[in-house]
């Protein structure tokens, strides 16, 4: 097969009186011309062994042109539809032999030529309509001038076209296995675990394979080329994983795009040509590609429960660039557990236990009207999400810490629907009340502040003085001491601040005393106590608990004191 662009093929064709036999095909400048990308930009040029990406605007035909030398040659083309279905047409007509008559041996004028060559329509050869990757193969073609017609319908659009004359050598494609499917080994409310047998060009010809997945929520897609040309150039291809470990590239809302940040970028194929007729930017699409190396298993996580989504396989030649595309699948997650729902009643209290990233749900059905309706929550250990629906309509969406109290207008006959999302730490519990009384707490007020404070120079070798804040309600405050360990940390102290554990939980050794306090002025709503009677040297975990009208109580942070050894 010999390159040329139609009007310089024309030159080399001049009408003498001997016969004049084509060039072969030069290896070492055809070699130098690939890596000259240039060289076939743009150019009605179809290169030997060479994928070229080039466009089309719609209902304009485009045509290329090349060369075959010699009859019997082997012959292959490929056409690749990127994001709009192809009409597609190969023909061949013969190449002029001489010029008849006494010629000169001058060429005739170039117009003249290539109307000689490109009147005829030629023979065809191969015709095909559709968006699927489509080839031409021959072992035994004829020689002459081939031609390929393009014609997009639709839109504007990408295609890819590859065409050789050493099918049996060149091999660029992956070669799919016998079994091409990608099977779905395991299915859960999160996850799928994909497999699928390896590339034979990776086992037997040790050519370098890497598979990229593809995942999305529309359709499958038959070409790496389709998914590229959907995906915006601002589009994130995340990083392959590290060996062993399977990546996940979803998150709960929008696949684990980040909206504006470019780390982790790794462009792995060429970003598609923008062209002329494109005015505005293609919206963001639920569509991702991770490419992860040589592995034949993965599992995609962080999925959306009962939501169908498609996955699509390529087998990309590293060498080359190009791709193969396994027969993709589909599949459905399975449906979120169906959780019993909790009835709270108005006025109490009602404890709840959520596991590690779990969440509960609870319901308020208020048997009379009401004009307001007042969730009490109170987050035993790390904090919590809450979001109150009233008849489906959301009303609340908060993060709770300690104690928090929500008022929210009432409605008549209104159910509310409470769901509770624990911790990504570890498993959370919490204590929550809903009432229509606004009269009605059973959880003390809390002041902003809810360490104590020790005061070194009031220190002593038996006892020690602390403070701390409280508020302009009239509560019940008791405080208690616990002799521990000198190599007691903060990390144990963490594990023990459990705010709904009471005093009725400790010993009655360790109660210091109970006194009711409370100030008008909340700036002065300070109380100071001093704990006598402690060993020299030791140290000491004291906590303060503040007990309201309903008996609930919750715990201060607790704060480790030591005395002094000598004085």
């Amino acid at each position: 097969m010999l390159l040329l662009h139609c009007p310089l093929l024309l030159l080399l064709l001049p009408l003498g009186s001997r016969p004049q036999k084509l060039p072969t095909r030069d290896e070492e400048l055809f070699q130098m011309q690939i890596r000259d990308k240039a060289f076939f930009h743009d150019s009605s040029v179809i290169p030997d062994g060479a994928e070229i990406s080039s466009y089309l605007f719609r209902d304009t035909p485009k045509r290329y042109f090349f060369v075959v030398e010699e009859d019997n040659t082997p012959l292959a083309v490929t056409v690749t539809p990127c994001d709009a279905p192809l009409e597609w047409k190969l023909s061949v007509q013969e190449l002029p032999e001489e010029a008849s008559g006494e010629g000169s041996g001058d060429p005739e004028p170039l117009e003249q030529q290539k109307q000689q060559i490109t009147s005829e329509e030629g023979t065809e050869l191969f015709s095909y309509k559709g968006n699927d990757v489509e080839y031409f193969v021959s072992s035994s073609s004829p020689s002459g001038l081939y031609q390929l017609d393009l014609l997009s319908t639709e839109k504007d659009t990408h295609f890819k076209v590859y065409a050789t004359t050493t099918p049996e050598s060149d091999q660029p494609y992956p070669e799919l296995p016998y079994d091409p499917r990608i099977d779905v080994t395991s299915l859960g409310r999160t996850t799928v675990t994909l497999a699928w047998k390896p590339s034979p060009t990776a086992s037997l010809l040790r050519q370098p394979i890497q598979y990229c997945i593809v995942i999305n929520k529309e359709h499958n897609f038959k070409s790496l080329c389709a998914v590229e040309a959907k995906l915006s150039s601002d589009d994130a291809f995340m990083m392959a994983p590290k060996p062993g470990l399977d990546f996940s590239p979803f998150d709960f809302a929008h696949f684990g795009f980040p909206a504006d940040s470019n780390s982790g970028k790794e462009r792995g194929f060429l970003k598609p040509s923008k062209f002329g007729r494109q005015t505005s930017p293609k919206p963001r699409v639920d569509l991702h590609k991770v490419c992860i190396g040589n592995k034949n298993i993965f599992t995609v996580s962080d999925l959306k429960p009962d939501t169908q989504y498609y996955f699509d396989m390529f087998a990309v030649n590293t060498n080359t660039n190009m791709s193969t595309a396994y027969v993709g699948t589909f599949a459905r997650t399975k449906e979120e557990a169906k959780q019993k729902t909790i009835e709270l009643k108005d006025g109490k209290v009602t404890d709840v236990f959520i596991k590690r990233k779990g969440a509960k749900f609870l319901r308020f059905a208020p048997v009379s009207s009401h004009q307001k309706v007042t969730f009490s929550v109170h987050s035993c250990l790390d904090a919590v999400q809450i979001q109150v629906r009233r008849d489906g309509k959301l009303l609340l969406s908060q993060s709770v810490e300690g104690v928090r109290q929500f008022q929210l207008r009432g409605k008549a006959k209104a159910k509310y629907l409470i769901r509770l999302k624990g911790s990504k730490k570890g498993a959370s519990m919490l204590k929550i009340l809903a009432t229509t009384r606004p009269n009605k707490q059973s959880f003390p007020s809390l002041p902003e502040d809810t360490r104590i404070k020790a005061f070194d120079k009031l220190r002593t070798c038996s006892s020690v003085t602390v403070a701390w804040l409280g508020t302009q309600d009239r509560n019940k405050f008791c405080i208690y001491k616990r002799e521990v360990d000198d190599n007691y940390n903060e990390e144990q102290k963490k594990r023990e601040q459990n705010q709904c554990l009471g005093p009725d939980t400790r010993k009655k050794s360790e109660k210091v005393l109970c006194k009711y306090f409370h100030s008008q002025n909340i700036q002065k709503a300070v109380t100071t106590e001093t704990i006598r009677g402690l060993q020299p040297g030791k140290s000491y975990l004291l906590d303060v608990y503040v007990i309201g009208h309903g008996g609930h109580s919750v715990k201060y942070q607790s704060k480790l004191v030591k005395t002094r050894k000598f004085c």
